[in-house]
């Protein structure tokens, strides 16, 4: 028996194809995968051919798959979860193929499920926006942050950037101190004044997360208010774990960290580091398996 697993997002889709003792058989790529902006019927589409694809380069039947999972960006909530189900159903009936153990869940679940591989531990999201999940000793997943940048998003790509360049509007008008922000954003970006920067903002669809680069090098070279967003910001990340770690009731909780921010070699990240190894109580572990793997471990139980 054979096991598919999916991990999408806004700019690509990777599938695995597994066996029983989830050894990769197979892999390939395809496009984004978020239906919510990319539409569900083109999105259904593009998994359905990848599969097909993936069936007809194994050799194999479609009775030979147990199960097909793909987590994906905008999968958080069950109705929009199941409208892409019903797509991809549709999108293989067109093509006279029928398949029904299909399963779509958010990005995050498969993720968390790939990096301990099904067993409890938490994983903490924070790349552009900010989402921590759990999975507690009875199996049962717990959700802390993830409400969106409009009323969460703490400790992200895109809080640091939104109050990076609220630093940068205060500095511009006097109201505020001088920031290294101004040059780094300046040479960067090319928005020099309060002009330049609320056209961006309200008229070119700036990316705001884009500017936490800059904040964190202003503060790499010692620039204090950009020191304290960071700290701010790492404080809030920290709270996400201290909740989540009441909720799984664990002596000591592992953690699989994911997003930009929290994993490459930044000042940010060693910030958060320092602080995640005062507590004690918190473990931060390499993934075992990556998310798409997860996916396929996931189907299993269909």
């Amino acid at each position: 028996m054979y096991y598919i697993g999916m991990d999408g997002g806004g700019t690509k889709t990777k599938c695995v194809v597994t066996d029983e003792k989830m050894a990769v058989v197979y892999e390939s790529k395809g496009g984004a995968s978020n239906f919510l902006i990319q539409g569900v019927e083109k999105v259904s589409e593009m998994l359905s051919d990848i599969i097909i694809e993936a069936v007809s380069e194994l050799k194999i039947k479609y009775e030979d798959i147990g199960g097909f999972v793909i987590g994906t960006t905008g999968a958080g909530r069950r109705n929009d979860a199941e409208t892409l189900e019903k797509g991809i159903v549709e999108s293989f009936y067109a093509k006279g193929i029928k398949i029904d153990k299909i399963r779509v869940e958010s990005d995050a679940r498969v993720a968390l499920e790939g990096s301990f591989a099904g067993k409890p531990g938490s994983i903490l999201i924070a790349g552009t926006g900010s989402i921590m999940f759990g999975k507690d000793k009875e199996g049962v997943i717990h959700r802390v942050g993830g409400f969106g940048r409009f009323l969460g998003d703490e400790g992200s790509g895109y809080s640091i950037g939104k109050k990076g360049l609220i630093a940068l509007s205060k500095c511009f008008d006097g109201r505020g101190r001088e920031t290294l922000l101004r040059e780094i954003v300046a040479k960067t970006f090319n928005i020099t004044d309060t002009s330049e920067l609320i056209t961006e903002i309200y008229k070119n669809n700036f990316d705001i997360a884009s500017v936490t680069p800059s904040v964190i090098e202003a503060a790499q070279k010692g620039d204090p208010i950009c020191v304290s967003i960071l700290e701010e910001e790492s404080e809030e990340l920290i709270l996400h774990l201290k909740s989540m770690y009441l909720k799984l009731n664990e002596e000591v909780m592992n953690l699989s960290l994911i997003g930009g921010t929290i994993t490459t070699d930044n000042l940010y990240a060693k910030i958060f580091a320092a602080k995640v190894d005062e507590l004690k109580t918190i473990k931060i572990i390499e993934p075992i398996y990556e998310p798409a793997i997860g996916a396929a471990l996931m189907s299993k139980s269909l």
